[in-house]
């Protein structure tokens, strides 16, 4: 069946008796019926047809007992890693766990003592800012360079993240690609990032969640520990199948830790903190990387199209700054300049204006900005789009 990404899905089916479907969504049923929801990042189209086929096949079992992962699962991951990213892992590096955001906790839990210093780099996806106030650390932020012309990308402030890093850094929490930016990080970026890593011995967790959404034609992931396989041994990659194929819902994540200390540190770290494996989640996830690439190729034409759709927009609103991302189906919105500049939430305003729901950028630790989730059909956005319009077109 050929991936359909241009027919809208109803993902508000109403409560009816109890015959009726009712599958509460968070995108969809957070605002009321009259919001066009492009906030939280998951997408509005239909997963692989070989996602929904292996599910299908895996519930009619009918038995939902603990469940292990799968070696064949295993060696899924290492053939798309080895063949998407040029890098070779191996089955013992995995460990798979119910999300990224479970992992970056685990991670403050055990790389860190109470009091250690968290850095990240904001803006950036709000559970960052939040893991070392929930796991009784020190909260530390470097601010990253916003762009110094129209259309000029955001980058990496090296001087700004020296300057966070005390004796009492442990721990740096990474986006790469980046949310909510949409960066995809140069390689001369990621040497000044690996030179501070290195000299003040930091472990970095590398989230790694939109790798497979690089927009840019030709554009190829390398993970930050196969582009410095000598700082392999204090990194923890990050990924998931559940931005790429749209399968958030069904929480299944890996872990890869080449190093065999940090390894047992993480695992022994999630006994009795996180549960076992979701069996349809992990069924979900070898369906996607062993026959999702052929759906993937086509998302991202359509991405593609969307962020020139988004491009052209927002060219026609006065004081909005725009980067167009490189990565992801998230745009950073600047909207200080807008004709909502004098909001304390131009986001908030949105909604009660527009009907159009976004995330706010205070969220991710710069207030004035809001990310719009450009991952849905074309008819969406466009209604979207022409909401925005009366708002913010001056």
């Amino acid at each position: 069946m050929k991936p359909d990404f241009a027919t809208p899905i109803d993902r508000r089916q109403p409560r009816g008796d109890d015959r009726s479907p009712h599958w509460p969504s968070q995108k969809w049923h957070r605002h009321g019926d009259d919001v066009l929801p492009l906030w939280v990042a998951d997408m509005d189209f239909r997963s692989p047809e070989a996602v929904v086929e292996a599910l299908s096949a895996r519930i009619d079992h009918g038995v939902f007992g603990y469940g292990l992962v799968a070696e064949s699962l295993e060696q899924t991951l290492i053939d798309w890693s080895a063949s998407h990213y040029g890098w070779d892992i191996e089955a013992r590096w995995q460990h798979w766990l119910p999300g990224v955001v479970p992992a970056l906790h685990l991670a403050s839990l055990a790389f860190t003592e109470p009091g250690d210093g968290v850095l990240t780099v904001a803006p950036i996806y709000p559970p960052f800012l939040q893991v070392a106030r929930r796991t009784g650390r020190l909260p530390q932020q470097a601010a990253m360079r916003p762009p110094q012309a129209p259309g000029e990308p955001w980058t990496l402030d090296l001087e700004a993240l020296e300057a966070a890093i005390t004796e009492r850094t442990r721990l740096l929490l990474w986006c790469q690609p980046h949310n909510p930016t949409g960066r995809a990080w140069r390689r001369e970026e990621l040497e000044g990032l690996a030179e501070l890593v290195e000299r003040h011995r930091l472990i970095v967790v590398s989230d790694e969640l939109h790798c497979d959404l690089l927009l840019d034609e030709g554009a190829r992931h390398q993970p930050l520990a196969a582009a410095f396989p000598a700082l392999a041994d204090r990194i923890i990659t990050l990924w998931a199948p559940s931005k790429t194929f749209n399968l958030a819902g069904l929480t299944a994540a890996c872990a890869i830790c080449p190093d065999a200390g940090l390894r047992k540190r993480f695992r022994d770290t999630a006994k009795g903190l996180m549960p076992d494996a979701n069996v349809l989640g992990l069924v979900a996830a070898e369906a996607a990387y062993r026959h999702g690439e052929p759906w993937r190729q086509e998302l991202l034409t359509v991405l593609r199209g969307h962020r020139q759709t988004l491009v052209e927009r927002v060219a026609g609103w006065p004081g909005v700054g725009f980067s167009a991302p490189e990565s992801t189906y998230l745009a950073w919105l600047d909207l200080r300049q807008s004709t909502l500049g004098a909001e304390k939430s131009p986001a908030s305003a949105l909604l009660e204006r527009a009907g159009v729901a976004l995330s706010d950028g205070a969220d991710f630790g710069w207030p004035g900005f809001a990310r719009l989730n450009f991952g849905t059909t074309a008819t969406q956005l466009d209604e979207a789009l022409a909401r925005l319009d009366q708002v913010l077109g001056g």
